[in-house]
């Protein structure tokens, strides 16, 4: 792969990052993967309710990968788990999208081929455990799973929660169609989005 057509695969990769937010690695050789989850905030409603949004890991490091299993359309690089809050110095509704760059319908783009998916599990406000229900509805999504162009809203008995404090697991699982490691030089795959607090949208 020559070093122009390398520069351009960087470039058309994602969309840029706002500044600031990241670093980005490199690595001499191999496949080098990551994924940056970053929270952003609808800034008149959050301002308004004191409400933040915050990861305890914004960065997912896939590392090197030089090796798959032969057969296989493509590489599934594994769940990682991340932990994601909202805290509101009021009780506000409970609702979070994310704004990646859509893979289809049930996933976020991860470079230019691959795509990752993210679904909330163990999801309570205030200490409680509430439901997470996609809105608008989709025809029988995963329980939890945050499609694109979607929301997930929090309620108990099919009504929506009020609360200062919302918690869930985030489970990122991304996936590589495996002609990708036919490269022979430095290649960086990434994605990224980041999640928002929602719930009047």
């Amino acid at each position: 792969m020559t070093t122009n057509s390398m520069k351009q695969l960087r470039r058309s990769a994602v969309p840029s990052e706002p500044a600031g937010h990241f670093e980005c690695g490199r690595l001499r050789y191999g496949l080098f993967l990551y994924l940056l989850l970053f929270v952003v905030m609808l800034a008149n409603e959050a301002q308004a309710h004191n409400c933040r949004v915050s990861l305890n890991q914004p960065r997912v490091d896939y590392g090197v990968v030089r090796q798959a299993e032969r057969g296989s359309p493509q590489i599934a690089l594994g769940t990682r788990t991340l932990r994601l809050s909202v805290a509101c110095e009021v009780p506000v509704p409970m609702a979070l999208r994310f704004t990646g760059v859509p893979a289809g319908a049930q996933g976020f783009r991860f470079g230019r081929q691959g795509h990752f998916t993210l679904s909330l599990q163990s999801a309570q406000i205030d200490g409680k455990n509430v439901e997470l229900v996609t809105s608008p509805s989709s025809d029988e999504p995963a329980p939890g799973l945050l499609l694109p162009g979607h929301r997930l809203v929090a309620q108990v008995a099919g009504v929506p929660v009020l609360g200062r404090r919302f918690t869930a697991l985030v489970n990122v699982e991304t996936f590589l169609p495996i002609a990708l490691l036919a490269v022979r030089d430095e290649t960086i795959v990434e994605g990224q989005g980041g999640f928002e607090w929602a719930p009047g949208a």
